[in-house]
């Protein structure tokens, strides 16, 4: 799983540059992010990584960093 990737689909999602994105980044905070956005986003990473993220486990996601370690504890 590659940090660089996760960053080039959030970047895409929330139009920000990759480099502003990192384990920090907060979704709501710093991105903007709302409940329909997280819903696309969880849709769009569980494409991407072929696997599916229960939703009691996405609503506990707050930042870039909890929705990386997710993944790569799931891979």
């Amino acid at each position: 799983m590659q940090i660089e990737k996760i960053k080039k689909i959030f970047a895409d999602k929330f139009h920000v540059l990759p480099d502003e994105i990192n384990n920090d980044t907060d979704l709501q905070k710093d991105l903007g992010a709302d409940s329909l956005d997280a819903v696309e986003l969880i849709m769009t990473l569980e494409d991407e990584f072929d696997l599916i993220i229960p939703d009691n486990i996405a609503q506990t996601f707050k930042t870039v960093g909890d929705i990386f370690n997710y993944l790569q504890e799931n891979e």
